[in-house]
């Protein structure tokens, strides 16, 4: 009976059951399978003392900002999402190499790997993220949930575009090994230029027009937005993060298919 009825199962069904098993497979090997509670506890740790050590060092400085909201706030809604869109897109570039002994089984594709661990950075940080506002709330900061709604979404789409910028990545990883150590430095400049640690509005135009042709620090602006309301986010455009997600999950898709069955063979 067992048998028919895993011969029954569509293939929507075998693709969940695969990410979920790839899910905590990429867990146990971030976070180690001994004393496994403890592992669990670490997974939200270790994201979380990255994150303090920013915004500790970060507020000290203090660094020019915008006025409309506290600093910490403004670090941590900047900083925690583009940990989970670089984390994304780091693994991905070993995707292939990392899984592929596991490709010789056939419901294994190397999308469901991507899939994994860009549910895995989003589902860690989101919870990094929560804790870290709750803290700041608990320590007297000045937070509005008016916008609590607009916050999950744009979390969503951030994921959903770290997706398909991830499924780029683990292209080029599969492509060239040395054109993917670039890929850091990239990685590096879009930091920088993405207002994470200063507020956009210190910039001067001609300046920031080249910025804002990244869609992440569009989402991030929202982001800050829905915790402080009275931040202004007049120089982002939500339609524009939208139309890049979906040209990037296009093109990630696009270059997938092209090379999904080179990935699945490589030895």
């Amino acid at each position: 009976m067992s048998a028919a009825t895993k011969r029954r199962r569509s293939s929507w069904q075998i693709q969940i059951a695969t990410i979920r098993a790839l899910f905590f497979r990429e867990l146990l090997t971030r976070f180690g399978s001994d004393q496994l509670r403890l592992g669990y506890i670490w997974a939200v740790l270790a994201p979380g003392l990255q994150v303090l050590m920013m915004v500790i060092i970060f507020t000290v400085i203090r660094l020019r900002v915008s006025p409309y909201m506290d600093y910490a706030l403004f670090l941590v809604a900047g900083i925690v999402p583009w940990m989970l869109f670089a984390g994304a897109a780091t693994r991905a570039l070993g995707a292939v190499e990392a899984n592929k002994g596991l490709f010789n089984y056939r419901p294994v594709l190397p999308i469901d790997a991507v899939i994994a661990r860009t549910l895995l950075e989003g589902i860690l940080y989101f919870i990094v993220f929560i804790v870290f506002i709750l803290g700041l709330w608990w320590f007297g900061y000045s937070i509005s949930i008016s916008h609590i709604p607009l916050l999950f979404i744009s979390w969503l789409l951030l994921m959903l575009f770290s997706f398909g910028f991830a499924l780029i990545m683990m292209v080029v990883g599969h492509w060239s090994a040395e054109v993917a150590k670039f890929v850091g430095v990239l990685i590096r400049i879009m930091y920088f230029a993405s207002g994470i640690l200063y507020s956009l509005h210190v910039l001067p135009d001609k300046y920031l027009a080249y910025v804002l042709w990244n869609p992440v620090p569009h989402v991030i602006e929202y982001m800050r937005y829905a915790l402080a309301p009275t931040y202004p986010i007049d120089h982002v455009s939500y339609t524009y993060f939208l139309k890049s997600t979906v040209v990037v999950l296009f093109l990630g898709l696009l270059l997938y298919r092209g090379t999904e069955r080179s990935m699945v063979t490589t030895k």
